[in-house]
């Protein structure tokens, strides 16, 4: 199996196309004392859980390797409330002069049904194994639909187009980092165990959606039922019981951890990085990704219009 076998709707990798581009941009770091406010990071207790699904789930994707269970023991640590949203990404663009990988390279994925007329002349390519998803030049987290596009109407929504490269740059200009995944599964759960979602077993309760995902039949027929088609709010749902929000749906988030599977034709590869909690386009009929245990990567200087990211630190 490799890294195209595998069935997800975020495997849209920049090297999944070929497309040149002048590399004539550097990047610029800087350092911040305290930029996550820390009202904003939750303090996450210490104790033990196993992550990953049991392999006799149905909703477990073998290919991933989540259903290797491991029984981890977690310091207490902080982890934020939010995905880093695009108001505060501004504020760290502004401080450094930072450029993130897809100004870098001059494109970025944008989703299909996103690209408006106007734009089509700006597609540079489609990867042959996720054809909803579109190159699209100048899309990048300020115009995440490409030119005549803006984050203006969005500052509180997770701030997307960012590669794992990125969300490690702003990491390290707010003095914290990202989580490992296991980390992550512990803080999404909540405290629960056995649990598919931070809120229960069900994706839906009593026909009430907890969070930002897929409804109709993907990828061409959003029903939006849950209130959004693209990114919602980061605040836009209850936070489980650690005090944490859209864990699940909105958009992926990267973690510190790179992707391994013990699946035996998956290629190992370090650029790999991992990525938790689905997104916006996450459903059952394809990716159901959306689960605490489940898993998928990307490569480090990937970006989409559905990734973002969260910040984790230790406690001192």
């Amino acid at each position: 199996m490799t890294t195209n076998e595998i069935k997800t709707c975020c495997a849209a990798s920049r090297s999944a196309i070929q497309i040149k581009t002048e590399d004539t941009i550097n990047h610029h770091t800087s350092s911040h004392n305290q930029h996550q406010a820390d009202d904003l990071l939750v303090k996450i207790p210490a104790g033990t859980f196993t992550i990953g699904t049991s392999p006799n789930d149905p909703d477990a994707i073998l290919a991933d390797g989540e259903a290797i269970r491991k029984t981890v023991t977690i310091e207490s640590f902080l982890l934020s409330k939010y995905p880093v949203t695009n108001a505060q990404f501004q504020h760290f663009i502004d401080e450094t002069g930072y450029v993130t990988d897809a100004e870098r390279f001059g494109w970025s994925y944008v989703f299909h049904l996103f690209v408006h007329e106007k734009i089509e002349p700006d597609v540079i390519g489609t990867p042959a194994s996720t054809p909803w998803w579109r190159a699209v030049k100048e899309a990048n987290w300020r115009k995440p639909e490409g030119r005549f596009s803006s984050i203006e109407e969005r500052l509180n929504h997770p701030v997307v187009h960012v590669s794992w490269n990125d969300a490690v740059a702003y990491a390290n200009w707010a003095n914290k980092r990202l989580p490992t995944e296991a980390e992550w599964e512990y803080a999404a759960a909540g405290g629960m165990t056995n649990q598919k979602f931070p809120w229960g077993q069900q994706l839906t309760e009593n026909n009430r959606h907890h969070a930002n995902v897929w409804q109709g039949s993907f990828p061409n027929e959003n029903s939006a039922e849950d209130g959004f088609i693209g990114t919602a709010p980061v605040d836009a749902y209850e936070p489980n019981a650690f005090g944490l929000y859209t864990m699940i749906g909105n958009v992926w988030e990267w973690s510190a951890d790179t992707f391994h599977t013990r699946h035996p034709n998956f290629k190992e590869n370090d650029e790999f990085k991992l990525i938790k909690g689905g997104s916006y386009l996450c459903h059952a009929s394809y990716c159901n990704r959306y689960r605490i245990a489940a898993r998928t990567f990307n490569s480090a200087d990937s970006s989409t219009g559905h990734m973002g990211f969260r910040l984790a630190a230790n406690i001192v």
